[in-house]
Formats: structure tokens, sequence, C-alpha cells
């Protein structure tokens, strides 16, 4: 049913539970997983489900994908760790839910899992969260983790 899924993670719990529903649904179907990570400057800074500490505000764009790399390079170990072989990291720019919907037409995937709510959770309900945002824009189906 799901050959190609789409997680976006941000190293927040949400997404590492993402993380979790999509390789047991990869697994079903020998599927692949792509794994998106978009870097955020946030006004605080929380410690990441893999240990890694967010970027503020200040940060340099080097600086966070430097951090983007490494939740990417802990998100791949864990989805190999639930057993899916076939994982595609991608790092990119861009307003999340365009960015999140512009990877997924472009890799064809079946289905686009991602957390309720990431680590900018304020700004989420002031303007509405991406993944509200994706889960009306997609072509797609869209899982929504809570």
């Amino acid at each position: 049913m799901f050959q190609t899924i789409l997680v976006p993670v941000d190293g927040s719990e949400h997404s590492r539970l993402a993380l979790c529903v999509a390789c047991k649904l990869a697994r079903q179907e020998d599927g692949r997983i792509i794994l998106l990570h978009i870097p955020e400057a946030l006004p605080h800074e929380p410690l990441l489900v893999w240990g890694i500490g967010a970027v503020p505000l200040s940060a340099t764009v080097e600086k966070r994908e430097q951090v983007g790399r490494q939740i990417l390079e802990h998100a791949t170990e864990e989805a190999k760790a639930l057993g899916v072989e076939r994982v595609n990291p991608v790092l990119t720019e861009g307003a999340p839910d365009q960015t999140i919907l512009a990877v997924a037409d472009e890799h064809g995937v079946d289905a686009i899992v991602m957390g309720s709510r990431g680590l900018s959770d304020l700004k989420g309900l002031v303007v509405g969260s991406a993944s509200h945002r994706v889960s009306h824009a997609a072509e797609c189906r869209v899982i929504t983790v809570h």
C-alpha cells in the first residue's frame, strides 16, 4: 500500500513517533522512507530526542545545516534499527509546509507521515500547524501522529 513514505523530522518527540509509525508501514511492503529535515532557527533551545540541541535563532546557516545533518543521521540509524533498509535523507531549505509538499511530489510518495506538532509549537498555535496545512494540500495520504 505504501511503497514510498515521506517523514519530515525536526528532532522532536512527535517526529520520532511519526518515524516509528512510518517504519512499521514501510516494513509491511518492503518500502522506502524519505527522511526530510528543513533547518529552522527557533527562539528557544530545547533538547532534541537524539540528544542534539536545537539551533538558536542567532545560529548561522552552516550551523543549522550541521545540526540538520546530525538529525538526519540519527533518524536514518533509527529507521534501519526498526527494520527499514531503504532510507533516503534529504536536507533542504524553505517554508516547511510548501517544502514538504514539493519533496513529496518530487519523490512520488504514497504517504506523508508526520508529527502533529514539532519544535515550533507556539507559532503553530497562531498561524496553524504545518501538519494541518500539509494534510489539506497533499496529493497523497497524510498520516498525522499525535
